[in-house]
């Protein structure tokens, strides 16, 4: 018996060996920005929040941060947020979570299962902040670099009980009025099983439909749903003789905060660097460089904005770091990592979160990622 045990203990410790990357990956950045100080002051002694940006870095630990951070020379625009905290991230079935479950758990307040989309462990529907923003008559948008009915997105507008329910989530964008969504995904919302045409549905209700990245900024008012890829979309840089996506996610930001920043009654906006997660996934350090300095671009131009507005709280953070990745080596002067992973999934590390603007003093410390849900709901009063 006892011989029997050590054989499965040694075929699953070299299972194991085998699934994680055994030497150390070296990664060179020839392509890094300069980064401004921006620095948020209050207009009064007691400011006013009237709108809320919730940036999701997925995967995105310590590690991925400081990667991004070595690659561009040793600065990001993510170290002008003077307010930091450390998120739990388990969900309610695992220590390891996945993106739907933490997704949802940002979105609602509630831990769910890993899997679930806007429902409780149960699988019963949760009112999410979207939805509640909607209800007091806020303006709301998403945006992402994967389809816009994966996890992360998904969580805060759709109500399924398993995250691979896709053509199920494209439906749920038209249950409520959301008025920007950009990312992938166009597939599902017009070929689908069901015979229905979510495009033309999406047309009746006075969308705008922009399936070409350049033509975002040309939408100045209305409704935008910008579906730029049949799928997920490309790698920000391209990758086996494919182009790259670019500089898609600063061109939505920059659409999003133009149409929602017209409401006079605020806005709630998520958006979501998708990729980083899946370097990761796939052991690859340079992808997680690459995509670590698109999302932080894109923090950059959130952050302006909210210093220039005043009435913003901007959250930065992540719903898991992904692949136990490792720096080994590095040189900020010429912008080299060195990096190893442990695994080829998500790890149970808390996470950073990072706040900006009005309110960011109640994301100090550490607590449970639920907390960023409430900290949300009370600034924006819902």
């Amino acid at each position: 018996m006892k011989k029997h045990i050590f054989s499965i203990t040694f075929a699953l410790i070299c299972f194991t060996a085998c699934a994680q990357t055994d030497s150390v990956q070296i990664y060179t950045n020839r392509d890094y920005y300069d980064v401004e100080k921006i620095i948020y002051q209050a207009k009064d002694e007691n400011p006013n929040i009237k709108n809320v940006i919730l940036m999701i870095g997925d995967g995105m630990g310590l590690t991925q941060l400081y990667a991004g951070m070595t690659t561009n020379r040793g600065s990001l625009y993510l170290e002008n947020c003077k307010h930091i905290g450390l998120s739990k991230t388990y969900s309610s079935s695992s220590y390891i979570t996945d993106s739907a479950a933490g997704a949802t758990a940002f979105s609602t307040g509630q831990k769910t299962y890993n899997g679930a989309i806007g429902v409780d462990k149960d699988g019963n529907p949760l009112k999410t902040i979207l939805e509640m923003a909607e209800e007091k008559g806020m303006a709301t948008g998403l945006v992402a670099t994967s389809k816009i009915t994966h996890a992360t997105p998904a969580a805060f507008i759709a109500h399924q009980k398993d995250r691979e329910m896709y053509e199920a989530i494209a439906a749920d964008f038209l249950d409520t009025d959301i008025d920007v969504f950009i990312g992938g995904g166009k597939r599902g919302f017009e070929i689908r099983e069901d015979g229905r045409n979510l495009l033309n549905e999406l047309e009746s209700k006075n969308y705008t439909i922009v399936e070409d990245v350049n033509k975002l900024s040309k939408v100045k008012k209305g409704k935008l749903a910008g579906l730029l890829h049949d799928d997920h979309l490309p790698n920000v840089k391209g990758m086996n003789g494919k182009p790259g996506r670019g500089d898609m996610l600063q061109k939505s930001t920059d659409a999003a905060l133009n149409l929602l920043s017209r409401s006079k009654d605020g806005f709630f906006l998520m958006i979501e660097g998708s990729q980083i997660d899946w370097g990761g996934h796939s052991n690859f350090s340079w992808y997680i460089a690459e995509e670590m300095m698109d999302f932080d671009k894109s923090v950059g131009q959130v952050l302006k904005f909210a210093a220039n507005d005043g009435e913003t709280l901007v959250i930065i953070t992540a719903d898991h770091e992904t692949g136990g990745f490792a720096l080994t080596d590095g040189d900020i002067a010429s912008g080299t990592i060195g990096g190893m992973f442990t695994s080829s999934y998500h790890t149970g590390v808390m996470v950073p979160v990072f706040a900006f603007g009005p309110g960011a003093e109640e994301l100090m410390g550490i607590y449970e990622n639920t907390e960023i849900f409430n900290v949300m709901v009370r600034a924006l009063g819902l």
